[in-house]
């Protein structure tokens, strides 16, 4: 977990967008994984992420997942790298993702239903 001002503002540097928001962050958790233990270890931290994310809404947070794996910044280095070398995260952990948490900045309605694209949802057979 990262809530020192000056680390959420060297994260959101991590790739070329869509990191931003971390620098506004209260508090950002670097979602990480052991790839030499495990060969799904992308979906346990994506289940992970996805938990916390539900647990911030739970807890009337604001909350989001910023991509880390397989995406670049600027210069093309890899945004994995980037996070490593700013944490001093050991090379066998793989980043799946940054969850920033805070304050909601706005609160969303919920889907009107009648707009929903049900014909993409399939029962039984495609």
């Amino acid at each position: 977990m990262v809530d020192d001002k000056e680390q959420l503002t060297a994260l959101a540097q991590c790739k070329s967008r869509g990191a931003e928001l971390i620098a506004g962050a209260s508090l950002a958790v670097v979602v990480l994984a052991d790839t030499t233990v495990s060969d799904v270890w992308v979906e346990d931290a994506s289940v992970a992420s996805t938990v916390l994310l539900l647990q911030a809404e739970d807890l009337g947070l604001g909350a989001c997942w910023v991509q880390v794996r397989q995406r670049f910044d600027e210069m093309g280095n890899s945004a994995e790298e980037n996070v490593r070398d700013l944490l001093g995260i050991p090379k066998q952990m793989g980043v799946v993702s940054i969850v920033a948490l805070g304050h909601k900045g706005m609160e969303r309605k919920p889907q009107n239903e009648d707009k929903l694209l049900w014909e993409k949802v399939h029962v039984g057979q495609w």
